[in-house]
């Protein structure tokens, strides 16, 4: 960890406090999870309880004719079979922000896998085989793939009633919104330009992956309510969404966050949560739902596939003169958070760069694909793939290092986004660069070593299908910038309660917040956050869920800036009434309680110059002092959706990695033997943690470059590899050494200065093992996932 000239950081309580703020505390979760005695969603069990199923489209694109659901309900040991016509209300969509998905398929269906019918039985199997009853009778429709027949004159309509706020700006009913940004005047630009370069990039739909499938149980109550355990991002979000569709007021809708394995985005968007609420009330028993991992690829969105078309112009000095850009990004059937996404993937769209002139036009597509929506990087991910190989065709035609000119052209604070919005904190693009380029390089032929070969430091790894005679290595570098929080004038705040009182002759504190562990971590630093306010070493994390208020969504590297400064906001309140009770107890008798700056320390109350006034057990005694508070960052505003300008962000992120490759050209194999990376992370709360996420977002980074995508056949729209078999993931022999540096740079404006990072490593991280393949190969490779045949020339057909 380094700390260059910048903010400095201000801790005000608990820096002497064990377990406080900057201590690489470790998780509660995390040896239980290394173990397996970890309790995840699909652990639960309830006496009496159902097993729920859902019977899912087989096409992509039809009408239904009928649904016959007479021998399924014939089927001993089956409680209940719904359909459309059996929801309990007028309400039978939901959505994050359009409400355009139907809880069970109603008229047609949409995407490959839609719900169409849900299943309650008295065992997993029999629910199974129930479903499989179901007779559907489908009348295929063309379906809508891609751009030209999304929005061709004759096209089909995705959504033939479309009646929402996004509708009135687009130029096409299957375009779900547009964001343009204008500023300058590009084509007088243009003229000063002297070199330009042009490319038109592909990124693949990836899934988020994570280990833990959709999985959930829902009980019913004696009120008539139900309580439903869910692994999920937000569960206020969720609840939102489901009561409507219920018939029941919120409150008559408990939920609980039960253990997450892993989100990524894939859990912000509802998968079982109404169904086995729907089988439920339905049977009157507790229902439980958990997806194989077959259904997770179609229960939850994945990341937006795109086509980008970028042009950039520089003088022969190396100065960036414009930049055009169009983003097409694939939204799927649903909304879900495709607007939200292009708002990222537009503004975003430049990357850390100082460019005057822009003309920027992103949008997202309804398709018959499968649904996309938030996963992590969320837009940005896909526009920095684009512009950082745009940065290096730029250095190879000006005959520049792609570092030094990046640096020539990088942001710094004060930099005017392409929207309007001035950074007004540290943003250290090019010292980030610097820092990855100077770390030390990995060693050649790692396999040669004089212990003995290593056949796993081969491309190819232990399949040793290459012995080294045509690997040749190479380096690629790049930087990206992603947002914080919610953006667009989303009221986006966080709620905690905090409560002191002593138990057993100790202070102890309690924090309940609703906000989702995912596994980030989140619950450690609100416990070091309550130690350092509050001077005690005893902190307790109350589960998450909606007896608190809302805390946002897990997603958008936000929980640590906003339920942290929840937390943080409620911890000093709660100070100050400790210290209230302690003046109206003591403060006759030391006149410090009243003229002193007072601290809470250790479990005592201390002036700021180090005197000890009394035990905090002594002030509470048999007193309580509880708050509950929400905390707000900033306002921002949305964007002008003709021109694009705005205070849309509230923070940037930023991280820059150097990438290793050695591949075997003939081949085709490809084997990253290091991504180091530099990232600026404004304070690190708990230095393991950063680590961790900076590592994990940099091997996501990594799957999408090399080897993830989720294949869909372009005539059926069906997904064609839904398993881990044929879905390929990083696994320990395929992640490589990743050094990092991380800088703290405090934004002013941030709880303690902190600054989003779970986010940005995975966007540099993908460009860089790009350019770093290029640089091995010399090829153009403007494509993810970079597959053997692109480096060969040769496709597996033809191997």
């Amino acid at each position: 960890m380094s700390s260059p000239n910048g903010t400095p950081t201000k801790i005000t309580q608990g820096s002497q406090t064990k377990g406080g703020i900057g201590e690489s505390t470790l998780r509660p979760d995390g040896v239980l999870k290394v173990t397996g005695e970890f309790a995840y969603s699909s652990d639960m069990w309830h006496e009496d309880m159902l097993w729920g199923q859902i019977l899912r489209s087989t096409v992509a694109h039809a009408e239904i004719v009928s649904i016959d659901t007479s021998e399924a309900l014939a089927l001993p040991g089956v409680h209940a079979v719904l359909t459309y016509d059996d929801l309990p209300t007028d309400v039978k969509n939901y959505g994050l922000e359009i409400q355009d998905t139907p809880v069970l398929a109603h008229g047609k269906v949409r995407h490959h896998g839609e719900p169409v019918a849900i299943v309650a039985a008295d065992h997993p199997e029999t629910a199974r085989r129930a479903a499989a009853k179901i007779k559907v009778d489908y009348r295929e429709l063309p379906v809508i793939t891609d751009e030209a027949s999304a929005t061709a004159p004759d096209a089909i309509l995705v959504h033939e009633n479309r009646d929402d706020h996004h509708a009135g700006h687009v130029p096409h009913p299957n375009i779900v919104h547009r964001q343009p940004i204008v500023r300058g005047d590009v084509a007088r630009a243009r003229e000063r330009a002297d070199v330009i370069v042009e490319g038109e990039y592909t990124f693949g739909m990836q899934d988020q992956a994570f280990l833990g499938p959709e999985s959930g149980l829902a009980v019913p109550e004696e009120d008539g309510g139900v309580h439903l355990y869910i692994a999920t991002q937000w569960l206020h979000s969720d609840l939102r969404q489901i009561a409507p569709v219920l018939g029941l007021p919120e409150d008559k809708v408990r939920m609980t966050l039960s253990g997450v394995g892993g989100a990524f985005g894939g859990r912000e968007d509802l998968s079982m949560q109404i169904h086995a609420c729907l089988l439920a009330l339905r049977t009157g028993k507790p229902v439980k739902i958990v997806y194989n991992r077959f259904e997770s690829f179609f229960g939850h969105v994945h990341r937006h596939p795109a086509k980008l078309h970028y042009e950039h112009g520089a003088t022969k000095d190396g100065k960036l003169t414009h930049m055009k850009c169009r983003i097409v990004l694939d939204g799927g059937a649903y909304a879900s958070a495709s607007p939200a996404v292009v708002g990222n993937a537009s503004s975003l769209s430049v990357g850390p760069y100082v460019i005057d002139d822009v003309d920027i036009e992103a949008i997202a597509l309804y398709t018959n694909n499968p649904p996309c929506g938030a996963m992590r990087g969320f837009g940005a991910v896909q526009a920095c793939f684009a512009y950082e190989a745009q940065m290096d065709k730029l250095a190879k035609e000006l005959g520049m290092d792609p570092v030094e000119f990046r640096q020539l052209n990088a942001m710094e604070q004060g930099t005017i986004m392409p929207t309007g919005q001035p950074v007004d904190s540290p943003a250290p693009v090019a010292e980030l660069l610097r820092r990855v380029k100077a770390m030390p390089m990995p060693p050649e032929r790692q396999w040669e070593s004089s212990e003995g070969a290593d056949v796993r430091q081969l491309p190819g790894g232990l399949s040793n299908t290459t012995h080294g005679e045509g690997v040749v290595r190479g380096v690629g570098y790049a930087v990206g910038i992603k947002n914080v929080g919610f953006s667009e004038g989303f009221d986006d705040y966080s709620t905690a309660k905090v409560r002191m009182e002593v138990v057993g002759g100790e202070p102890v504190v309690t924090v309940h917040t609703a906000m989702a562990e995912v596994g980030q971590g989140g619950v450690t630093v609100h416990a070091q956050i309550a130690r350092t306010e509050l001077g005690v070493t005893q902190v307790t994390i109350n589960p998450a869920d909606t007896r608190v208020g809302s805390a946002g969504s897990t997603s958008a590297s936000r929980q640590t800036y906003v339920t942290g400064g929840a937390v943080k906001n409620a911890c000093e309140l709660v100070r100050e009434k400790v210290l209230e009770i302690g003046r109206r107890k003591f403060g006759s008798y030391h006149p410090a309680w009243a003229t002193a700056e007072l601290l809470l320390e250790g479990g005592k109350v201390v002036t700021d110059g180090g005197e000890v006034l009394g035990d905090l057990a002594d002030v509470l005694e048999d007193e309580v002092v509880e708050v509950e508070e929400e905390w707000r960052h900033r306002p921002t505003e949305p964007f002008d959706l003709r021109t694009g300008q705005g205070n849309g962000h509230v923070q940037y992120s930023f991280a820059a990695h150097r990438a290793v490759v050695e591949v075997d050209t003939e081949l085709g194999l490809v084997k990253v033997i290091e991504l180091a990376c530099a990232q600026d992370v404004g304070k690190a709360l708990n230095p393991l943690s950063v680590l961790g996420q900076i590592q994990g977002g940099t091997t996501q980074g990594l799957g999408v470059a090399v080897m993830e995508e989720i294949i869909v056949d372009p005539k059926t729209a069906k997904v064609k590899n839904p398993s881990f078999t044929d879905y390929l993931i990083p696994t320990i022999l395929d992640t490589p050494t990743i050094p990092v540096d991380v800088l703290e740079l405090a934004d002013e404006h941030a709880p303690y200065g902190l600054r989003g990072i779970g986010e940005a490593p995975t966007l540099s991280s993908t460009p860089a093992v790009l350019a770093a393949i290029r640089n091995a190969t010399g090829l153009e490779l403007n494509r993810t996932p970079v597959r053997p045949e692109h480096l060969t020339g040769t496709s597996l057909s033809e191997a």
